[in-house]
């Protein structure tokens, strides 16, 4: 039976990634808050990447690990801690999640860096996991559908919706990404791999506006312009894989059963 760590191993990527690799045979072990005796069949570890404080003892004999942890800065500390633990345990096969653009948009100016720093330090990330003397493949994927869903509930409770002006996503189910990322666990290192994208690019006002229409919500969007290098190349769209548009949720799809069904079931029949 094949020992993998899920970094992550409760987050919105990797509880899914998670269940998978149980499902199809594997000794599945999380890394998370919480530790303990194994639950359905998954072992519960505690480590920190930030500080590498557990983080030896928990890679210690597993033969891949499938780092999901991720946060909006610091990836590149939470990779190198992950890589230095791994190289002293053994050569296990390191399989990263990324994100698409990560090398196509420049994090120059502070404005940048507090805005859109996540991706250069994804980057940040790639390549300690790529110099490094383990065995990897990394995946990039775009944004995930819960991400923009928890950015449309919080800006809903402002009466008027800034929208950044210019900027398209292409949104992709998590649920496929974890399905791609335990394929590319459970075969050999491949480097970096074809990106996953969701099916359809859409403006970020038509995100905003699909969300209000499944909420049952009105509000005002105004377009936003951002400055700086960074958000000018995301209005040219290289945060998108249009070639590699082979996710097949679509926003809508994912608003109809996470916010319609919701709305629905709250609604009394008398």
């Amino acid at each position: 039976m094949r020992q993998i760590l899920v970094t992550g191993g409760t987050g919105t990527l990797g509880r899914l990634v998670v269940s998978r690799l149980r499902d199809n045979g594997c000794a599945v072990r999380a890394l998370s808050r919480r530790s303990g005796e194994a639950v359905d069949g998954i072992e519960y570890v505690t480590g920190d990447l930030a500080t590498g404080e557990g983080i030896e003892a928990a890679v210690d004999g597993v033969e891949v690990i499938v780092h999901c942890a991720g946060s909006s800065k610091g990836d590149e500390d939470k990779a190198l801690h992950l890589v230095r633990a791994a190289s002293r345990t053994g050569t296990p096969h390191l399989v990263f999640i990324s994100v698409v653009g990560a090398d196509r948009i420049p994090v120059v100016s502070g404005v940048d860096r507090a805005m859109f720093g996540y991706f250069a330090s994804k980057l940040a990330a790639e390549r300690i996991v790529a110099d490094s003397s383990l065995p990897w493949t990394t995946l990039r994927a775009t944004q995930f559908h819960d991400l923009f869903l928890m950015t449309a509930r919080q800006l809903a409770k402002l009466p008027v919706i800034p929208a950044s002006a210019g900027f398209r996503f292409q949104p992709v189910d998590a649920g496929e990404v974890a399905a791609r990322l335990v394929e590319l666990a459970l075969s050999a290192p491949a480097g970096l791999v074809p990106d996953i994208g969701g099916p359809k690019v859409y403006g970020m006002d038509d995100l905003l506006r699909e969300y209000l229409q499944a909420a049952g919500k009105r509000r005002l969007i105004v377009p936003v312009w951002l400055p700086g290098k960074a958000a000018r190349a995301i209005r040219a769209g290289a945060n998108l894989t249009p070639d590699r548009a082979v996710g097949q949720r679509t926003w809508e799809e994912f608003l109809t059963d996470q916010v319609s069904s919701s709305r629905d079931s709250m609604v009394r029949v008398p």
